[in-house]
């Protein structure tokens, strides 16, 4: 099987010749570290990691090769001027690309906040929407019809891509996750008791604008998965109640749905740290079919997960970080926790989020390890 066939087969429950293996990756700290303690310092960037990692553990079949995608930007257009707003002693005051300010050390910038380049502790000071005035003049910026918004040759492109044999898929923001960007993460959740019909309202914007987004790209080509960060869970809970949940967000969860099944993407993905438990039922409702990163320290289980829920939903992640750190007997125990979900299907198992850099190289080799031979590589 190619990578594609393979990634499908496995989160789809079919027969694939062996489960995509997917360690996971380190962030900056993480590889630094990691190149202190025996990892090639010309070897950093994530697949290459991963594949290092195989062949130290003896791995011979040939590494997935990816290629081209096709991008989606459903980002504000034009974003914010990043920029460095004071400096202390030991800390800064930055805007970021949203509009975000908040204070962060002076090890980082404010590229830092631009992507997943490191764990960045961050002190929220103001969001870039506090009124409606600031909502109104936010809306220009998500233009569905930006040009920018999609590949300069789209059409060509998914030509090319008709008959890839590795993976693509649409990445977007779930309302949530959207709202909390412009709101921040307080002012969100007392505004769904103080003004729901106004989150209503901004809920509504960005469901026609990504269904727009996803009109426009998926008439292109078909993306494996549409996926969706959402990041809406604590520890042990949801971040709203089910019924919120329910009442404000699943309407717009099954509106994509809709329009990404009729596109013929066979995955619908959704991304959220913490305890999703109480959340997986009304995804499953709105037609979401895998999610990630399944973190144990928050309580989830997988095992539990697959005996309540069955193979309505597959999984991405859920190896804990924790264990990977401890290494030897713990790291075992934890591979063989989730052996019986690894056999069943509808699952790749995966570092619970980003690797940390408390997981020394040496157990991250002997972790991947563990899944070469769990995953069928070995």
């Amino acid at each position: 099987m190619d990578p594609r066939q393979r990634y499908l087969e496995t989160l789809l429950f079919g027969r694939p010749d062996r489960v995509p293996l997917d360690p996971g990756y380190g962030r900056k700290s993480t590889r630094q570290a990691w190149h202190e303690q025996g990892l090639p310092a010309e070897i950093d960037d994530g697949g290459h990691i991963a594949e290092y990692a195989y062949r130290l553990n003896g791995g011979v079949l040939d590494w997935p090769q990816g290629g081209e995608d096709f991008p989606v930007n459903t980002r504000m257009i034009p974003e914010f001027e990043e920029a460095v707003l004071e400096r202390g002693e030991r800390t800064q005051i930055v805007r970021d690309w949203k509009g975000n300010v908040c204070e962060i050390s002076l090890e980082y910038s404010p590229v830092y906040l631009r992507n997943a380049i490191d764990f960045v502790t961050r002190r929220w000071i103001k969001c870039p929407v506090e009124s409606r005035a600031d909502w109104e003049d936010m809306k220009w910026r998500y233009d569905a019809g930006d040009p920018a918004r999609y590949p300069a040759d789209a059409a060509e492109r998914g030509r090319r891509l008709k008959d890839r044999s590795w993976p693509i898929a649409v990445n977007i923001s779930g309302p949530f996750w959207q709202l909390r960007e412009w709101l921040g993460f307080e002012n969100l959740c007392m505004l769904f008791k103080d003004d729901p019909a106004f989150v209503k309202e901004m809920i509504a914007f960005w469901g026609d604008f990504v269904a727009q987004v996803l009109t426009n790209a998926l008439r292109y080509t078909t993306s494996d998965e549409v996926h969706l960060s959402e990041d809406m869970a604590f520890k042990s809970f949801s971040m709203i109640s089910p019924a919120m949940t329910r009442e404000f967000l699943l309407p717009t969860y099954q509106r994509w749905g809709e329009i990404i099944r009729a596109a013929g993407v066979p995955l619908y993905g959704m991304d959220s740290d913490g305890y999703i438990g109480q959340l997986i039922p009304i995804w499953m409702e709105a037609g979401i079919n895998v999610c990630d990163p399944i973190e144990v320290a928050a309580g989830n289980d997988l095992v539990a997960f697959r005996k309540q829920f069955g193979r309505r939903m597959a999984y991405k992640g859920g190896v804990d970080k924790r264990a990977m750190a401890d290494g030897g007997a713990v790291i075992e125990n934890e591979i063989k926790r989730l052996r019986t979900v690894i056999d069943n299907g509808g699952y790749i198992p995966s570092c619970d989020h980003g690797v940390p850099p408390d997981v020394s190289w040496p157990n991250f080799v002997r972790y991947t390890g563990l899944l070469v031979r769990a995953t069928g590589w070995l």
